[in-house]
């Protein structure tokens, strides 16, 4: 029994049943390798129902499965893959830099770096990007990588993808040099982020991907043809993980892991579930940290490290600036002042989040700006609400707005916000409001969003989001912007000239200062109030070394695949 459970356990942990979700005998699965097995040592040749019968070459290659379970390195994420679609599921598309690099990265301190680009030249006016590649990148399927490639992906996406039709807006031409190897990008106006946009555009083969006709749309479980030192064989949704393997042409750093493998679980619970069994060695979610409730049982263990690192990401309050009261710079800073940011933050990050600055945006971003503390103070909520003419002249504990109605509110949140809303509505109710909550999916709650049909609502910021357009979270704010995260509720001509001014220097002294001014509108006028920072927590196998972070894609970064090795215990 001992010489059975040796040599089919580990041989079964990397099929699709140990994702976790699944224990139900498949075709090739860990019952039916079970039951195979037993029948060759009994010298049985019968077929089992959706099985082929094992054969010596079979078992011999359990063995062999077992013998490698070392060079799989193995991630858990509850970021599900819903489509097989390359450019068209999101998710998919972030742990596609893997296989697909873009052409800049962001390092550990959060600055910007050639990836397959080597480097890098921008005009004098800015308008002017050529950007020249490394020597040595071949597709997984032995073609090189040509700047043709990458003029096409940045067409390609500007053409298909409703996401990155600025592209298609301000790209006035493009040119190519197989002489010095480089991709000349020419756009209609300054643009100093583009360095930031092209960290985030995976890059993709133009002789498979040209003959492909709305690729959004298009779907296949893989391979997909990548220049990464993985490429990505497949995508396996009756297992639920994502399978890559080495790039054979892969010049770089040689990774130790032969095959990488991405399971998605339904929950947090269950990814740290396979965590504890030692089915995943890590934990990936872009844009969020391992859940805190779940970091003391892992401590527990003994088995894991953990990296910390204050989010550039944050979850806030906005209120609808196209809408009285909310358009009132004074109604604003009596809200701010009637929330209790300190239980907020106790509740929501359980020690690992603090009270967050006027000025929004948080200490790890580049240029941050040591803006004043918001503080909760209900009392001076009232005082700048009586001063501004909002009463109760009837009595009844509800004060009214300047057309002398009741002021009701009514706070938008997304089911992942509930807590938050709970708190928010009772809050607002203890200085004079009537506040209620509207639920709604993510679907719903981006048309009401899109149509100004909210008075408040609780969303949250991601990396790239605090990073996009003139950073800073600008681009949640500008009116000209449009997306699905965005509120595009802001069009003080102040705040807009900000923005266009960061988005057209090229010198680093003016952005600094433009940044600072940025922060400081923030912190004076309170388009949206941040409600709490937080860190991003990420546990890994203490068998694992070599991880960092960065502040854009945590651990999921390219340099992490190549230096992280496995020691002995």
């Amino acid at each position: 029994m001992i010489i059975f459970c040796s040599n089919i356990y580990p041989a079964g942990a990397a099929e699709p049943e140990d994702s976790g979700k699944n224990l139900t005998s498949s075709n090739g699965g860990i019952f039916d390798r079970i039951i195979m097995y037993m029948k060759s040592l009994l010298g049985e040749e019968e077929k089992l129902q959706g099985s082929e019968a094992i054969s010596e070459a079979s078992v011999a290659g359990m063995q062999q499965s077992a013998d490698s379970e070392g060079a799989i390195l193995k991630i858990a994420t509850p970021s599900v893959i819903k489509s097989a679609s390359f450019l068209g599921d999101s998710n998919l598309g972030v742990f596609a830099h893997l296989s697909n690099p873009p052409l800049m990265k962001m390092d550990s301190d959060g600055h910007l770096a050639g990836q397959l680009a080597e480097s890098y030249e921008v005009s004098e006016n800015n308008t002017g990007w050529t950007f020249y590649l490394r020597n040595d990148l071949y597709w997984s399927d032995g073609e090189p990588v040509t700047p043709e490639d990458v003029e096409f992906s940045i067409r390609y996406y500007g053409k298909e993808t409703p996401s990155a039709r600025w592209i298609n807006d301000t790209l006035e031409s493009s040119a190519v040099s197989d002489a010095n190897n480089s991709v000349t990008f020419k756009f209609n106006k300054p643009y100093t982020r583009i360095d930031l946009e092209f960290a985030t555009y995976n890059i993709l083969p133009a002789h498979i991907w040209e003959t492909i006709e709305n690729p959004v749309e298009y779907t296949d479980n893989g391979p997909y043809v990548g220049c990464g030192p993985y490429y990505l064989k497949l995508i396996d949704f009756n297992a639920g993980k994502l399978v890559f393997e080495k790039n054979p042409y892969w010049k770089g750093k040689a990774p130790e892991s032969e095959t990488v493998e991405v399971h998605f679980y339904s929950s947090a619970d269950v990814a740290t579930l396979a965590l504890k069994n030692g089915d995943v060695d890590t934990y990936y979610k872009y844009a969020g940290s391992y859940p805190y409730s779940g970091i003391e049982q892992l401590e527990k263990t003994g088995d894991f490290d953990f990296l910390e690192k204050t989010d550039i990401g944050l979850v806030f309050l906005a209120p609808n600036l196209k809408r009285a009261p909310f358009s009132d710079p004074e109604f604003r800073e009596a809200l701010a002042y009637a929330i209790n940011y300190e239980e907020i933050a106790g509740l929501e990050t359980l020690g690992y989040g603090e009270v967050p600055n006027r000025g929004f945006v948080p200490p790890s971003m580049e240029a941050f700006k040591e803006t004043e503390k918001l503080e909760y103070n209900p009392e001076k909520a009232r005082e700048i609400l009586e001063k501004e003419g909002y009463s109760d002249s009837n009595g009844n504990g509800i004060l009214e707005g300047k057309d002398g109605e009741d002021i009701e509110l009514e706070i938008l949140i997304r089911p992942e916000y509930a807590r938050t809303g709970e708190l928010l509505e009772e809050y607002l109710e203890q200085v004079g409001f009537a506040a209620d909550l509207r639920t709604a999916d993510a679907d719903t709650w981006v048309a009401l969003k899109d149509n100004y049909e909210y008075d408040l609502t609780v969303t949250r910021s991601t990396p790239w989001g605090m990073l996009m357009h003139a950073s800073w979270g600008s681009g949640y704010f500008d009116s000209r912007r449009t997306g699905q995260g965005v509120l595009h509720n802001l069009d003080d001509p102040e705040f807009l000239k900000l923005c266009d001014d960061i988005l057209a220097t090229t010198d680093s002294g003016e952005l600094q200062d433009y940044a600072y001014e940025l922060q400081d509108y923030y912190a004076q006028n309170l388009p949206a109030i941040p409600l709490y920072w937080s860190s991003v927590v990420t546990p890994y196998n203490r068998h694992f070394k070599g991880w960092y972070t960065d502040p854009l894609y945590g651990i999921y970064n390219l340099d992490n695949f190549v230096n992280v090795r496995k020691i002995e215990a």
